[in-house]
Parts: structure tokens; sequence; C-alpha cells
């Protein structure tokens, strides 16, 4: 279940709940020369009584903002799976 989508200067966040955590899947643009597309790296927080459980690092980068935000989400789906 998609929560919400926020914007915060370069960075793309969508939210989701999932077994009793708040996931916050981030696409941060990544553009060093203007001549390139945009491309877009990927990571995953996921948050618990409003505290920080676990934070993913850079995943990859992805061509959209929405499939950087979707494995970011994948990312922390995947460790609430294992550790929660």
């Amino acid at each position: 279940m998609r929560s919400g989508r926020r914007t915060d200067k370069g960075r793309q966040m969508q939210t989701d709940k999932y077994r009793g955590y708040t996931l916050w899947g981030h696409a941060i643009l990544q553009q060093d020369d203007i001549l390139r597309p945009e491309r877009f790296a990927s990571s995953g927080t996921i948050m618990r009584d409003s505290k920080v459980v676990a934070a993913s690092g850079v995943l990859d980068a992805f061509d959209t903002e929405e499939e950087a935000e979707s494995a970011g989400l994948a990312w922390c789906r995947a460790w609430v799976d294992s550790h929660g």
C-alpha cells in the first residue's frame, strides 16, 4: 500500500506501510554533465515508531525516478521480510 510521495531538492521519495514499518524509497538526481540524460540513484530507509531502523546506502542508478523509488522500496520490503 503506497501512502505518499514527497519532493525535497533533487530527491524524490515514496512511502509505504509494510508489516508495521514505514518504508521510504528514495530517488536522488545524479547528473554530472548537463549534456547527459538525468539518472537517479536509489536507496531505502526503514522506520518504526519514528526511529530509523535501517538504511541501504546507494543501491543502483536508474533512468527514472519511479524505477529508483521502487528499487528502494523493494530493498526495504526484503529487509523487513528477513529481519522483521
